[in-house]
């Protein structure tokens, strides 16, 4: 079978400069990273305070956590840093790799190692402690993010070292700026403004303000959370970590699609946007003689995926990280199950769910099948009929339907 040729609204890419106090620096963006089509206040605050300040020597390393499209990293780059940069979703970091490259002087990655962008969440293996002279924390959404991340800038900064952080209100800036003060000892607004906070926090000594803080299981990236489930009548063992898709139970669309979907021994299945890989092991056990192969943008969420199928002993299952599809370009399959994200940042962005639909019709064979999960109220069915030309339902529930379309051409 022949894959559907060109580029999609999603994929394409899109370069801007944008200044920042005296710096002027390159910003890649495309839908689904972080404030594509507008901006991000607490980004943009963190640059500006980035702008001002200059390494103590040739080289000092700079830190930043939740790099978003790589504005902050760029301008750290522009004054004479040498960034790492951390996202622990995939087309954050690759618009991040994408600005610091577009960034650079001319010739500067000529012969040498390319940015230093790293798609996880987990920083420890990269990043040696005390090594940073400047760490920047765009701040998570869950409390737990926001905990490790200010225990791993406390970790990666030299004594003396900066630690600039910063979020909107309502996603926990307030409790944010508490940890700091916990870990560092004391920290200070730097600046307020549309419903965000800057703060900065100096580390004084080696060791943390707050022991008990600072041990934090989670720091260890082989520490996950298991959850017994039983999904169809069978018991499996979910992996999770803070941060994955519904980290701390099986949410309820989840199970009802895989309740739902029909996958026949033989067949081949994509998981499209795994999460901790509750759908992809189901299917793995409707299809031994077939195959899974799960996808996720989110770094933690593959390792989850990768450890629940190791768990339930599935030996045909393939997990790979993956902005949409581009993890598996030209493969085709039998059935696509998907239950995508339609958040991006604080709102509903249906630019991600119609890249997963346009995606999954691109790599099913013809006669293949998509199964579809999601709150009732959302308006997949036109997206799903602009692509297949139907609209198959398989629930229809009080809080979650189940959706899709056959591939006919």
């Amino acid at each position: 079978m022949t894959m559907r040729s060109g580029i999609s609204a999603y994929d394409t890419w899109q370069v801007g400069r944008v200044s920042v106090m005296d710096a002027v620096v390159a910003v890649a963006s495309k839908p689904g990273v972080l404030a594509h089509g507008g901006t991000d206040a607490p980004a943009g605050m963190l640059a500006e305070a980035v702008a001002t300040r200059r390494p103590s020597a040739a080289g000092a390393r700079s830190l930043h956590l939740g790099s978003g499209n790589g504005l902050v990293p760029a301008v750290a780059q522009a004054v004479g840093f040498a960034p790492l940069a951390v996202d622990r979703y995939a087309a954050n970091a690759e618009a991040t790799r994408r600005s610091l490259l577009a960034s650079a002087s001319p010739g500067a990655h000529d012969g040498q190692s390319p940015p230093a962008v790293f798609h996880t969440a987990c920083v420890n293996p990269h990043v040696e402690a005390g090594s940073c002279e400047l760490v920047t924390i765009r701040i998570p959404t869950d409390k737990l993010g926001v905990q490790l991340a200010v225990v791993e800038a406390f970790r990666a900064l030299a004594v003396g070292g900066r630690c600039l952080l910063a979020g909107a209100n309502d996603e926990g800036a307030k409790p944010a700026a508490r940890l700091l003060e916990q870990l560092f000892g004391a920290a200070r607004l730097e600046n307020q403004h549309s419903g965000c906070r800057l703060l900065l926090a100096v580390k004084t000594a080696d060791v943390p303000a707050d022991g008990v803080l600072a041990t934090t299981p989670w720091l260890d990236c082989e520490t996950f959370f298991e959850q017994p489930v039983v999904v169809g009548g069978t018991a499996f063992v979910l992996a999770t970590r803070p941060g994955v898709f519904s980290w701390e139970h099986l949410d309820e669309a989840s199970r009802v699609l895989a309740d739902l979907m029909r996958v026949d021994d033989g067949e081949t299945v994509l998981d499209l946007g795994c999460g901790a890989g509750i759908l992809g092991v189901v299917a793995a056990r409707l299809t031994p003689a077939g195959s899974v192969c799960m996808l996720d943008a989110d770094a933690d969420a593959i390792r989850c995926a990768q450890r629940t199928a190791r768990m339930a002993q599935c030996l045909n299952v393939d997990v790979r990280a993956s902005d949409v599809c581009s993890a598996v370009a030209g493969r085709a399959f039998d059935v696509v199950v998907s239950n995508p994200p339609f958040h991006l940042g604080k709102g509903t962005d249906l630019a991600i769910p119609r890249a997963f639909i346009e995606q999954a019709h691109a790599h099913l064979h013809r006669g293949g099948r998509l199964y579809l999960v999601a709150n009732r109220t959302l308006p997949y069915e036109r997206l799903i009929a602009e692509v297949f030309g139907e609209v198959r339902m398989a629930h229809d529930g009080r809080r979650f339907k189940v959706i899709g379309g056959v591939r006919r051409a």
